[in-house]
């Protein structure tokens, strides 16, 4: 017979990137007495690995757990950035409502309504939670319309548009449930999670089910499933079996030989846990996201819904540079493979291939950034590696038509820079959709548009609105191929011979565009220090010395004045690159380089490029 577990609550948190569901959880954990009084506490202590906590973003959903009076309140933080969507529409299955976060002057934005829609489609119960209320620019009643209208864009039922709205100032550590009470604390919060969320509900003396949601990994004990008991009770040294609706054939025995449960940052052990608890499971060694684990007599898998394809790939390939093998600790091709496979442990939304050949790899993801987090964790680990530019992957309708992945952008610039936004996005072949003012002088645009004319596109947008422009996209399904592309219009500044970059060349080379590198560092034949302005590449000789004669002019011996260098980011070097050209990777450097390093063979084989067409 099915029961409520009344002493639990699963919840999630879900907003749009940059509007506070980690700092709001920082808070909750606070508030709830899981520090100690004196205890040092990082801000956003969810955010764990490095490249989290510097970029501000979350890329891997966490698990916590909070009590409050008598009842356990397992939460669960998810990415807002839609690179990692996949994190979000798995972790939904585990709870039954979510906190939708919305920032009180941002109000609702694409990756709001994205969550939303996956929330309201599994029936989930939903609490709205205006953040950053204490902004001076903050407009939280037109806010609540945007996402009333938003809930009702999403054929919303009349309980979910009845749901309870909370305003909230996560920094300063308090919610309120009308915007004239006084602000004391996060109780109000605690409270409408504890009367809005419904109690997980299963049969408690049914066989034993638990869905995994998500993969956790460590060295010591490597793959560990976290997933919620739907059913039944699962326990220390009970065997079960592994079925997955997706694979009929799939039945494994397997002994579940730890359980644990969450406590504040901490993973307790525990020897046995019942309907609705929020478990991780090792000793597994090859669980997967989707299975559900169950109990010999009535194995009965869980429906779960099929993680979204990639959509972008690149090639990783063993770094072959003349100055290969001088920076990285893992070199090889087996070290580049061992790595790439061991990363599908954690991320579902990726997947690599093995190529024709064994020094090459095709790694596919969501976006520039999911691939770009993980070529930044590599490299931090001691990778050394190339990587050729992003390409979109296509499918074909059944009638042969090529079909490509479309997002939909929605851009907030101020006015004056809007004729220059519509003109670029024109010509990588967006579709205006709409056109809306909005605050401040700002004006809304919403393009429809292929993936692949946004890649590279975004530091250009960052210059043509000063740094005041954002853009935020979001995947939306495949469309019918929309015709050339044509990336860059300016060509490359190519080192001419290999050597050490001296200040006479470089002086000479930077009246010919801006350059990538600065006097004393290494270069070779191939690799590529600028851009130029024309649309043609040129070869230049960086390492060239001043001739010396013996007779000397008034003013020749003056130090030459360098322009400072242009210094790429990891992302801005894999938006430069063109399709002939690759990212080299190290630990200590990021270098632009030709396929082909050889000036004679790249001409004939640009030469061959260009008659088959």
């Amino acid at each position: 017979m099915r029961t409520k577990r009344e002493d639990i609550r699963n919840i999630a948190i879900i907003a749009h990137v940059d509007h506070g569901k980690t700092t709001l959880v920082d808070e909750l954990l606070k508030q709830s007495g899981v520090f100690r009084q004196n205890q040092e506490v990082a801000e956003r202590v969810m955010d764990s690995n490095d490249i989290e906590r510097e970029r501000g973003i979350t890329i891997l959903a966490k698990n916590t757990a909070v009590f409050y009076k008598d009842k356990k309140i397992n939460i669960i933080d998810t990415p807002g950035h839609a690179d990692f969507g996949g994190e979000v529409e798995r972790v939904l299955k585990m709870v039954n409502g979510v906190i939708l976060v919305v920032d009180a002057f941002e109000g609702a934005m694409p990756q709001t309504k994205f969550v939303l829609k996956k929330a309201l489609e599994l029936d989930l119960s939903v609490i709205v939670c205006i953040n950053k209320i204490d902004r001076p620019e903050a407009r939280p009643d037109e806010v609540i319309d945007e996402v009333l209208e938003l809930f009702m864009d999403l054929d919303a039922s009349d309980e979910q548009l009845d749901c309870p709205f909370v305003y909230a100032s996560a920094k300063a550590g308090y919610a309120v449930l009308d915007l004239n009470d006084k602000a004391e604390n996060m109780v109000p919060l605690f409270e409408t999670i504890i009367n809005s969320i419904p109690a997980p509900e299963g049969d408690p003396d049914a066989g034993t089910q638990v869905l995994i949601s998500t993969i956790d990994y460590n060295d010591y004990v490597g793959r560990i499933g976290v997933g919620k008991v739907d059913n039944g009770v699962i326990r220390v040294n009970q065997e079960a079996l592994v079925v997955n609706a997706h694979e009929p054939d799939k039945k494994k025995k397997v002994k579940i030989s730890k359980l644990y449960e969450f406590d504040g940052l901490n993973k307790v052990e525990v020897t046995e846990a019942s309907i609705g608890s929020i478990v991780a499971i090792s000793g597994i060694s090859d669980i997967h996201i989707g299975d559900t684990l169950c109990s010999m007599e009535n194995p009965e898998p869980i429906p779960f819904q099929k993680i979204s394809e990639p959509t972008i790939a690149m090639q990783f390939m063993v770094n072959d540079s003349p100055l290969a093998g001088k920076e990285g600790k893992f070199v090889t091709s087996r070290h580049l493979r061992d790595r790439l496979f061991r990363e599908l442990n954690t991320d579902v939304s990726l997947r690599v291939e093995d190529t024709d050949t064994t020094d090459s790899f095709k790694v596919s993801g969501r976006g520039e950034l999911h691939l770009s987090v993980l070529i930044e964790n590599m490299r931090r680990e001691g990778y050394e590696f190339a990587v050729s530019k992003a390409e979109v992957l296509y499918h074909t309708d059944e009638n042969g038509h090529k079909l490509e992945p479309m997002e939909l952008a929605y851009i907030d610039v101020p006015d004056e820079f809007s004729g220059t936004i519509i003109q670029a996005l024109s010509e990588r072949k967006g579709e205006l959709k709409n056109m809306t003012p909005a605050s401040g002088g700002y004006v809304r645009l919403e393009f429809s548009i292929p993936s692949r004319g946004l890649i590279g596109y975004r530091g250009e947008f960052m210059t043509s609105t000063k740094g005041n422009g954002i853009l935020n996209t979001i995947f939306d399904g495949y469309g019918p191929y929309k015709g050339d592309l044509s990336y860059r219009k300016q060509g490359s500044l190519i080192a001419y011979e290999s050597g050490e970059s001296i200040t006479y060349g470089l002086f000479n080379a930077q009246e010919r565009g801006t350059l990538f590198i600065g006097a004393g560092e290494q270069v070779y034949a191939g690799m590529v220090i600028g851009q130029t302005g024309r649309a043609e590449d040129i070869e230049v000789n960086v390492c060239k010395k001043k001739q010396l004669t013996n007779t000397r002019a008034s003013g020749s011996d003056d130090a030459l004045k360098l322009t400072a260098p242009k210094i790429l980011s990891l992302e801005q070097a894999l938006e430069f690159i063109d399709t002939d050209e690759l990212l080299e990777v190290t630990p200590e450097h990021l270098r632009i380089r030709k396929k082909i390093l050889d000036p004679t063979l790249r001409k004939r084989a640009a030469m061959n490029a260009k008659s088959a067409k």
